[in-house]
């Protein structure tokens, strides 16, 4: 099984090492990762400039640092430089949570998009440190994507990413999971105003822990019980519940 590894940590994260670590057993590997952190870019493509593939060796298994965003990394390795298109794309692990609304912000979850736009089966795996832990353990993440990825290589139709929630805990204590919908987060948000020496405003975005609303069967609920949180995400944004009721208001 050919399997590539991207993430929007940037190559030198320690959770893109923790996944190849977990993934490199499983199959050929090829990890192809932006240049530096490009968290929060969404679905962001290169367009305006020139894209650099610079070839580095991640832990003995071969690698290109790309100048370009985490979509950008899924499209040119499967379109330009490994031999082979992948058999799946596993996009992480991402330093934070990608739950709720974060699916549309994040440009982990949107690497593993790019792959199912290209047909490739395509998961995406982060840490959910809801605690604001100061320190991250990818571990049982990392053994999370390495039971899931052959299956979702298996099974996983190309239409549909698996977005993949590990709490921030040790291993031993993350033995459930739990196929959830997408629940939804409130964020509070705010704005530091600062002058710069000249006089002019300019403006840090920050946000408090986010007031995460506890309903069942969410990947929120599922992620503070204690439990890996996996969300099958489409890439048909359609509301069909919306397409009669919104016939009828159209005449």
């Amino acid at each position: 099984m050919r399997i590539l590894v991207t993430n929007d940590d940037g190559i030198e994260a320690p959770g893109l090492r923790a996944l190849v670590a977990a993934l490199r057993d499983i199959g050929q590997v090829t990890v192809v990762a932006p240049d530096r952190e490009r968290s929060a870019v969404s679905h962001a493509i290169t367009m305006a400039d020139p894209l650099r593939a610079v070839p580095c060796d991640v832990d003995g298994l071969p690698g290109w640092a790309v100048s370009g965003m985490p979509a950008d990394c899924v499209l040119l390795g499967v379109r330009e430089l490994m031999d082979e298109p992948p058999d799946l794309v596993a996009s992480g692990i991402n330093r934070g949570a990608n739950l709720g609304e974060d699916v549309w912000y994040s440009g982990t979850v949107s690497a593993a998009m790019e792959g199912a736009i290209l047909g490739v089966p395509s998961v995406a795996f982060s840490v959910a440190n809801m605690t604001g832990a100061p320190e991250f353990d990818y571990r049982a993440a990392a053994a999370w994507a390495a039971r899931l990825v052959p299956l979702a290589a298996a099974h996983l139709p190309a239409e549909v990413i698996l977005n993949v929630n590990v709490p921030n805990l040790p291993p031993e204590q993350v033995t459930a999971c739990e196929l959830c919908r997408q629940g939804r987060r409130r964020y509070q948000t705010t704005f530091d105003k600062r002058l710069d020496p000249r006089g002019g405003i300019y403006y840090w975005l920050g946000a408090e822990l986010p007031l995460d609303p506890r309903d069942p069967g969410t990947d929120v609920t599922a992620v503070r019980e204690g439990k890996v949180g996996i969300v099958p995400v489409s890439l048909d944004l359609t509301s069909q519940p919306s397409l009669d009721s919104f016939a009828n208001w159209l005449g």
